[in-house]
């Protein structure tokens, strides 16, 4: 006879978040986006966020955005709150900000920003962060078990682009040169 898997996984998009219990794992890919894992230990009730920028502009959402961190984090110490989770209790790690643009190409630093935007709120909160895997270059693949806490976090670096083919010869004297 078979049985069915007691876990569950589900994939976390840019500006989601997720809240629930041990029967769940999470996982996501980031780039200059972060996810916050708040875990309880006795609980074994989770949260994970992928937020994609620190904060809304001046005329923000009138609802909290799980895109913006600040709003990501409220959101889910809401969540653990009705679920009689304390926020002090849990432990928080913290994964993502990588620049996606190595040349500094575009690279305005989002990442960074999203970085110290997490570990603030957190430091706001009194969670305390028991792991951290910030910055870098290239995108992570992250993966939250709930039920055991256990967060891994590969980061993957950009693959170097092969020089264009060309279309006729004389582009190809051109690149030559």
């Amino acid at each position: 006879m078979r049985r069915q898997p007691s876990t569950t996984d589900l994939y976390l998009l840019p500006g989601e978040y997720y809240v629930g219990g041990h029967e769940r794992r999470v996982r996501t890919v980031l780039g200059s986006c972060v996810s916050i894992t708040l875990w309880h230990p006795r609980h074994r009730i989770g949260a994970i966020s992928h937020f994609l920028l620190p904060a809304p502009g001046r005329a923000g959402p009138a609802e909290p955005d799980p895109r913006y961190a600040e709003h990501a984090v409220k959101l889910m110490l809401r969540d653990l709150a009705a679920l009689g989770v304390a926020a002090c209790e849990c432990e928080a790690r913290v994964f993502g900000g990588a620049s996606m643009f190595p040349c500094g190409m575009l690279d305005r630093g989002i990442g960074r920003q999203n970085g110290l935007a997490a570990l603030r709120l957190l430091r706001t909160h009194g969670i305390r962060v028991a792991a951290q895997n910030l910055y870098g270059i290239g995108h992570r693949q992250v993966r939250f078990d709930i039920g055991s806490g256990e967060v891994s976090s590969h980061q993957v670096a950009p693959q170097k682009s092969a020089p264009p083919v060309p279309k006729d010869n004389r582009q190809a004297a051109t690149l030559a040169l």
